[in-house]
């Protein structure tokens, strides 16, 4: 993870990983820019977008990336995580398919991203849920097996959206402060003073002739 220090608001990596078609790009598209379009062109390589929120009077900025889910890009995947703070795992609620992947991503994630990394998986498309084939609280036992916080989601309707982006900042400036405060402060040497003086002129001969 990353524990730069610089002054300015923190920023945190973000990366989207899930099946195509599962609604990635609508949900990042919801909360960046508060827009949804029901023929959403599908994600290729990747796409970046950049929110400012506030959490408890810190400012902090969230560089998200999302990423193409169709199976032609899973080898970019690690470009894309591989430095995250933060991985959001998505998956339609109408296919158990997609949750399987994203167990298989939480492998991968384990095994080739930053062991500080964040995980929260959205269970999107709630908006349809007579057509539901995942049983969420398997779903949740899951999450919580692996350290991740588990939403029900909605980008069409805006559900349970700001929630989710909500939680993983807050938990990227937990794990920066503590990952900060863990950090070996410079020992201070007991009983020596240390002056430092300007250099003065050569001293003068005081030979006599």
């Amino acid at each position: 993870m990353n524990t730069n220090t610089k002054t300015g608001p923190p920023t945190f990596k973000l990366v989207l990983l899930g099946d195509g078609r599962v609604g990635k790009t609508s949900l990042v598209l919801r909360y960046v820019n508060n827009v949804f379009s029901d023929s959403q062109t599908a994600t290729i390589q990747a796409s970046y977008l950049t929110k400012r929120l506030n959490i408890n009077g810190t400012v902090v900025t969230l560089s998200i990336w999302d990423t193409a889910g169709q199976e032609r890009f899973h080898a970019l995947g690690p470009i894309y995580y591989r430095d995250a703070d933060a991985a959001l795992l998505v998956y339609d609620v109408m296919d158990k398919d997609t949750f399987t992947r994203v167990r298989n991503w939480v492998k991968e994630l384990r095994q080739m991203a930053s062991k500080n990394i964040i995980l929260a998986i959205a269970a999107n498309k709630s908006d349809l849920v007579r057509s539901q084939k995942i049983d969420l609280q398997e779903a949740e036992r899951y999450a919580e097996s692996i350290g991740a916080k588990h939403f029900v989601t909605s980008a069409k309707l805006n559900t349970g959206i700001e929630q989710v982006f909500l939680d993983i900042a807050t938990r990227a400036l937990e794990k920066r402060k503590s990952i900060i405060e863990e950090l070996p402060s410079i020992p201070q040497r007991k009983g020596m003073v240390i002056i430092d003086e300007q250099p003065g002129p050569p001293p003068q001969s005081k030979c006599c002739s």
